[in-house]
């Protein structure tokens, strides 16, 4: 027995947090969630990872954009029709949600207590809460705690947003807007997720980007057939361009001058540049952790420990790659760690999934990375035009590269774009994990027909280049 109200208390409801959560509970600890949000599930649920998807989901169906290979033409829907057809089931679907996430934290035992946290020692947390318009504050201890709070968008204080015409992700998930043209600000997974969700809605979108490439840490290959897509589709990419201003016009349009001085115009501009903790309110000064100047936290990565040993954090407040299968693996380790319980996935690849239209899908070693390491590699390419499934969904534009040691046939990583590719990516880290190659995937018989069938396409491009093993005597 403790004097502590619990043996795991978690700061915040999302990925991370319920994992974490779920995970103490199996090992029989005391558990609470304190989440400041009217309903749980975080930033995830909210406004992050669900929304986003759901939308999307919803722009494919009304827009019938997996059948525009078979139409000669299209008649678009009215704005307002599109807008309350993707509203209605992004409500649905979040409110299903969260009654799972409910459910599964009542069987599990795991108390659920609505307020904001902050530190006020090293073992003890002020909640306050507001009921019926007065603000009221309790105490909770507890033995060891995770910081799971997650982050909120970047918003410098030198861009007018109004919620109307220069927004930020929260404005576009909370309620889908159906501009006439759209400037996004951040080349990153938020920015070009919505770039790509508007074009499919025929909505001209503009991209500026300050780096002069996308998502660096995807194989090179994979982000030239994605850029050559999102041109195709007449997405506007403004790569290595800083922005020198952002004003709202008299017209109530969104206007921004370029450093090589061109000059943009849309009637909402989107600022997806960057996220930063919120950890703002947490009063971590009370037991000495110090976040960085975007508000993340330095973690042990081993044991998610932060500088005090019983305080541990997860999940997008810890940095990249801050998607919510991470999170909740994180979360999951984390509890694991604190009350002495073995981790056993630590060392498994994780697949990285990006949805945009197209998705991309990445597990294991890019081909640079591959060659920066020394390793003699080949690659096996397979496009989805090469597979009869492709043919069929008029899927044809996307690819599925295979990465392979040349000395022990292994397979390395897989990086895929194209829809379906964020499930497709499972076989790769599957083979990659249990340290399979490329004997394995050539000699597979897939489904056909299926765009699975593109790993052995990926096998047999890569194995009729590659040195064949020596038959024995």
């Amino acid at each position: 027995m403790t004097d502590f109200d619990y043996d795991f208390v978690v700061i915040g409801g999302g990925p991370a947090g319920r994992r974490a959560a779920i995970q103490a509970s199996k090992l029989g600890k005391s558990v609470a969630i304190i989440d400041d949000q009217k309903k749980i599930g975080g930033v995830s649920v909210h406004t992050g990872t669900l929304p986003s998807k759901t939308i999307r989901e919803s722009v494919l169906s009304v827009t019938g954009w997996r059948d525009q290979h078979f139409k000669t033409a299209r008649q678009r829907e009215a704005s307002d029709v599109t807008r309350n057809s993707i509203n209605s089931r992004l409500s649905m679907t979040l409110s299903d949600e969260v009654d799972v996430i409910d459910n599964q934290l009542c069987r599990n035992n795991i108390a659920t207590l609505n307020g904001r946290a902050k530190f006020s020692g090293p073992n003890k947390l002020a909640v306050t809460q507001s009921v019926q318009g007065k603000k009221t504050s309790y105490t909770v201890t507890g033995e060891k705690f995770l910081i799971a709070v997650g982050t909120k968008p970047y918003r410098p204080k030198h861009i007018p947003f109004n919620g109307k015409n220069i927004v930020d992700s929260d404005c576009i998930a909370a309620n889908l807007p159906m501009p006439k043209s759209i400037i996004v600000v951040g080349g990153g997974v938020i920015g070009l997720e919505y770039a790509t969700i508007f074009s499919t809605l025929e909505i001209p979108v503009t991209v500026v980007e300050a780096r002069d490439k996308i998502l660096e840490f995807i194989d090179r290959d994979i982000i030239s057939n994605f850029t050559h897509q999102l041109t195709e589709r007449g997405i506007g990419l403004r790569l290595g361009r800083t922005i020198e201003k952002i004003e709202l016009g008299k017209d109530d349009y969104a206007f921004v001058e370029l450093d090589d001085g061109r000059q943009l115009r849309a009637e909402m501009l989107l600022f997806t540049a960057g996220r930063v903790g919120a950890v703002d309110q947490l009063g971590l000064a009370k037991v000495g952790i110090e976040p960085d100047n975007r508000g993340r936290l330095s973690v042990d990565s081993k044991t998610l420990q932060t500088s005090q040993p019983h305080i541990y954090a997860a999940g997008d407040i810890i940095g990249f790659p801050a998607l919510a299968s991470t999170s909740m693996e994180q979360g999951r380790q984390a509890a694991c760690h604190a009350f002495g319980h073995p981790i056993t996935s630590s060392k498994h690849s994780f697949p990285l999934g990006i949805y945009s239209i197209p998705e991309i899908a990445s597990i294991g070693l890019a081909e640079d990375e591959a060659r920066a390491k020394g390793l003699q590699v080949e690659i096996g390419i397979a496009r989805f035009q090469e597979t009869s499934r492709g043919h069929i969904l008029g899927n044809c534009e996307g690819m599925l590269k295979c990465i392979f040691d040349l000395n022990d046939r292994q397979l390395l990583g897989v990086h895929i774009v194209g829809e379906g590719a964020t499930e497709l990516i499972h076989i790769g880290q599957a083979v990659l994990n249990l340290r399979g190659g490329i004997d394995y995937l050539s000699d597979t018989v897939f489904n056909f027909p299926t765009l699975a069938e593109a790993y052995k396409v990926a096998a047999l491009d890569a194995y009729n280049r590659m040195p064949q093993p020596r038959l024995r005597a």
